[in-house]
């Protein structure tokens, strides 16, 4: 019966925010293949706009991107579901994945919705069920990154579970300042109610403490976009032997001033993370990395089966191995140069592992991926 109460205590105080954001919409809104409400929301009274910081203004036009982007010819612009028949929201408005009663009651608290659980991101055995397989570099000023990372839809063994494919860009000490931007696919049943590998963002200033969500479930990121959902899901996906698909994006500073931008694909931007929600990265990244992670709650006393990636190890290569491709940082000149020096790591080679390579057309990349429980992980 508590639990009851709880529940619906907790029903009750999102609902009132989610009361005020539907007041927002315009009269549009679309229902997704996958089942997903899609609303379209005025520009200027998206959640970001809630913040202090933020009331009263509109979304910037977009800046220049860095020098040396051009639009990637080798694999067809991936799409969302909810934009497959060529939806999109009207101009001046954005689409925003829409929360429902059963999201909110899938938490542990109302307090943790839309966040990660706090963890050291530092990457060793002890980091609280979160284990990786990274590429990563670091000991340079970093003004962002782009990869295109191979689209998978790993199983996830359990609700409190999640897989998930993307790059960090970090600042900051691994104590209490730590600030990421991050962005890429993951597959979160407790997020999203289901099984799809969808598209996300995340960030912090406080090492995943107060501050910081998932998507647009705080004031944070400003989306500018209105063709992409942020959270929805990815379509087409890849299969083991058959077709092979991925994303790009692209993180980097808009040196003029000074927020974080995000583009998906060769398309128009989604959006920014305006300079002044972060201490460290208001200057610059001293850290990228590219990769894997997932949560082993070890359920019944054994490592999980939780797929990484493919759900295949790194040596079964292109079409069975999932992949990182074209890895590249954003230097102080506002340039996209091949990443030096990547280090790759996986912290549980026997469940995911990772190899890394470079060539004339993938440049720098790595397979990485796992089954989890396996004879060698048990």
């Amino acid at each position: 019966m508590m639990d009851l109460a709880k529940s619906q205590s907790k029903w009750r105080h999102f609902d009132h925010r989610r009361r005020q954001h539907h007041r927002r919409t315009n009269s549009q809104t679309d229902t997704s293949p996958d089942g997903d409400l899609i609303d379209c929301v005025l520009s200027h009274q998206q959640p970001a706009f809630d913040h202090p910081q933020l009331k009263g203004q509109n979304p910037l036009e977009s800046p220049e991107t860095p020098k040396g982007e051009n639009p990637d010819e080798m694999v067809s612009e991936n799409h969302q579901l909810w934009s497959l028949s060529g939806e999109s929201c009207p101009e001046g408005t954005i689409p925003i994945r829409r929360t429902t009663e059963q999201d909110v009651l899938r938490a542990s608290s109302i307090q943790r919705f839309g966040r990660k659980i706090r963890r050291p991101i530092r990457r060793d055995s002890s980091s609280n069920g979160h284990e990786h397989a990274v590429g990563y570099v670091s000991g340079q000023e970093y003004y962002g990154a782009k990869a295109s990372i191979n689209v998978w839809a790993p199983r996830v063994a359990n609700q409190y579970e999640f897989s998930l494919s993307q790059m960090w860009v970090i600042s900051g000490s691994f104590g209490n300042d730590l600030n990421t931007i991050e962005a890429g696919w993951q597959v979160s049943p407790e997020l999203y109610g289901d099984s799809y590998p969808r598209f996300f963002t995340y960030w912090t200033s406080d090492a995943y403490q107060a501050t910081g969500c998932y998507n647009l479930l705080c004031s944070g990121f400003v989306q500018t976009n209105n063709r992409i959902a942020i959270g929805a899901a990815i379509s087409p996906r890849s299969s083991y032997q058959g077709g092979q698909y991925d994303i790009s994006l692209l993180v980097w500073k808009d040196p003029k001033h000074g927020n974080w931008w995000l583009q998906f694909g060769s398309g128009p931007l989604v959006g920014y993370w305006p300079s002044f929600l972060f201490t460290h990265l208001r200057n610059h990244a001293n850290m990228v990395q590219f990769g894997g992670e997932v949560v082993n709650t070890r359920p019944s006393g054994t490592h999980t089966l939780t797929q990484m990636g493919s759900g295949h190890f790194s040596g079964e290569g292109f079409g069975k191995s999932s992949y990182f491709r074209n890895l590249q940082v954003v230097d102080w000149d506002n340039s996209l140069i091949p990443v030096s020096n990547l280090r790759v790591l996986a912290d549980h080679p026997n469940c995911y592992d990772i190899r890394g390579g470079i060539n004339n057309v993938w440049g720098n990349y790595f397979y990485y991926g796992g089954p989890g429980r396996n004879v060698r992980c048990p």
